[in-house]
């Protein structure tokens, strides 16, 4: 049975009574919640001023609080509020562990929703196959769940968002979306065979994990005979990192967290193994992708030239301490695809992102040249000033290195400098340092070790993040072109998640950066803009892998596609 992981752990009361949260309880937990967005949300302006939508005209949602007739339809309400944003980053949690699975999976190829995976625990039991398309859901069509689903979960962009939201219809997911318990023990599916068209209808029980979650209550009011206190934030020392990686500010980590709040269940996502892997042709030769290797590397032949893959399934968790593992193992490879290779094929589809300086240290072994790295424009809070001051005073005890403390002054000095004039952003800082300028990646001897020769790097509309950081760079270096199709749009860093709801004890992650590329760029759904969020990074040369051939050729067209844009690249 497959789990999501999810970003927090909290008590669960759930089950314990049938008594409900009061209406005062439902909208203080709402202000809360938006009062979090209001205080620490980097891109409001740009959600405002752009997409046209305000997050802080509260009316017409505590008017949806106040018409809630029991919790879930609260928690639907935080969660629809949360997903109004079109903000991957940004995601509301319900606090329930439950899970309600139909046994097999289905992803959007050619705007079908298309069965890709047969869990084993059924796959005896049913004759529909790989391939054959979904049609409904207890008497509800894909494209009406997808319009239910979607209500309280986005993902950047809308043919991402409905991707994912195709995924909960066979697996609900109750932190996501909270009316996930309110099934039957079986569920009524109507399949279109793709070998007759014709349809059959099977009843499938839902197999089930965790606990459901259907209220809060009871829960006391506390009475307020005075003014309200104010919490006091504990200033004693944040925890260092341990292992073979140097003490880390905690801020620091947190502004280059460039991954996603939490794992997604989709097929190939944050895989080591390419999705398109039995694909390559007859000469492939693969170098690293066991289950202890950080990448999937290989060379294989084609016209006479001989072309290097690498896949990067992830940029590593900043907290990991597993990047200078990582890096090693990168350098190795490109050390020996410089001298055995025409061209190199680097592929970040179904990456979730991960550290954002990891991916600039990976970018400097492929660009054999100085570049600029991304910008990174902070949401000032003060919170962050003092927690920034806090570090720099304390430094000896935390063991920071004098790049970290340095690094901690200059953002500091730029906050504050932003904070006086009351703006909510800073200007684009590096996030890597007190610069922008990288250089080539260099042996102990000084020698570059960058890869010197043609390079077409890989995106999709889940290369996200830390994903969509790197795709950027190397668009914006002008290093090579990228193929396939455009990414996420998921522009910023992100924290934990923080409690949203005191009463109802949701939880909420936050978007607390915007990523800042170099150059400015301009697409058909969206002006002029040198920023990442929403818009994504659009590819040089388009090709759909999302396609019903793609899918039962395991990508054998697409394996075509890239390796013929190689070949015209070398020529």
């Amino acid at each position: 049975m497959k789990r999501l992981a999810l970003p927090l752990i909290l008590v669960c009361l759930s089950g314990i009574t049938s008594a409900q949260l009061l209406p005062d309880q439902k909208l203080v937990d709402f202000q809360n919640l938006a009062a979090l967005y209001a205080k620490q949300y980097a891109p409001y302006a740009w959600k405002r001023d752009v997409l046209n939508y305000d997050m802080l005209k509260l009316a017409p949602w505590l008017d949806k609080v106040r018409a809630t007739k029991d919790d879930l339809g609260f928690y639907e309400v935080g969660a629809a509020y949360v997903a109004s944003l079109n903000d991957a980053h940004s995601e509301f949690f319900v606090d329930s562990d439950f899970q309600a699975y139909l046994g097999f999976d289905v992803d959007l190829y050619d705007g079908k929703a298309l069965i890709d995976n047969i869990d084993p625990s059924i796959a005896r039991t049913v004759t529909f196959q790989t391939g054959d398309e979904l049609v409904s859901v207890d008497g509800k069509s894909v494209a009406d769940w997808l319009v239910e689903i979607g209500k309280y979960s986005s993902y950047a962009n809308a043919r991402s968002t409905s991707r994912y939201n195709a995924l909960l219809i066979t697996d609900r997911v109750q932190s996501i979306y909270p009316r996930a318990v309110e099934i039957g023990d079986t569920a009524t599916v109507v399949i279109r065979r793709k070998s007759s068209g014709n349809l059959q209808t099977y009843t499938m029980p839902w197999a089930t994990t965790g606990t459901p979650f259907i209220t809060n209550g009871p829960v006391p009011s506390p009475v307020v005979t005075s003014a309200p206190g104010v919490g006091v934030r504990s200033k004693r020392p944040v925890g260092v990192g341990t292992g073979p990686t140097p003490p880390r500010s905690k801020y620091l980590m947190t502004l280059r967290n460039n991954r996603l709040p939490a794992a997604k269940d989709l097929r190939g996502f944050d895989a080591v193994t390419p999705v398109f892997q039995p694909s390559f042709p007859s000469s492939f030769v693969r170098r690293l992708g066991r289950s202890t290797d950080f990448f999937y590397s290989g060379t294989f032949t084609a016209s006479g030239k001989k072309i290097g893959y690498i896949r990067i399934p992830d940029f590593q968790d900043p907290q990991s301490g597993l990047e200078q593992f990582a890096l090693s193992q990168f350098d190795s490879e490109m050390i020996f695809m410089k001298s055995n290779t025409d061209g190199l094929v680097v592929d970040v589809m179904r990456n979730p992102g991960g550290d954002g300086c990891y991916a600039e240290a990976l970018l400097q072994d492929i660009i054999p040249f100085r570049f600029r790295g991304i910008g990174n424009q902070i949401r000032v809070t003060q919170d962050m000033l003092l927690g920034l001051s806090q570090e720099i005073d304390q430094a000896d005890v935390f063991g920071f290195d004098q790049l970290t403390v340095d690094q901690l002054n200059f953002i500091l000095s730029e906050m504050q400098a932003a904070y006086k004039q009351n703006r909510g952003l800073t200007d684009p800082l590096p996030q890597c340092g007190t610069y922008f300028e990288r250089d080539p990646a260099t042996d102990s001897k000084g020698n570059s070790i960058a890869y010197t020769k043609p390079v077409l790097l890989l995106t999709d509309e889940f290369s996200t993040s830390a994903a969509e950081l790197f795709s950027a760079i190397f668009q914006d270096s002008q290093r090579g072109p990228i193929f396939g199709w455009r990414t996420a749009g998921a522009g910023g860093s992100v924290g934990g998640a923080q409690l949203s709801g005191f009463y109802s004890e949701s939880a909420s992650t936050v978007t607390l950066s915007l990523l800042v590329r170099t150059q400015h760029v301009l697409t058909p759904d969206f002006p002029v803009t040198d920023y990442i969020e929403n818009v994504g990074v659009r590819p040089d040369i388009t090709l759909d892998y999302m396609t019903e051939d793609n899918l039962t050729n395991r990508g054998k067209a697409f394996v075509a596609g890239f390796t013929q844009a190689m070949l015209d690249l070398l020529q």
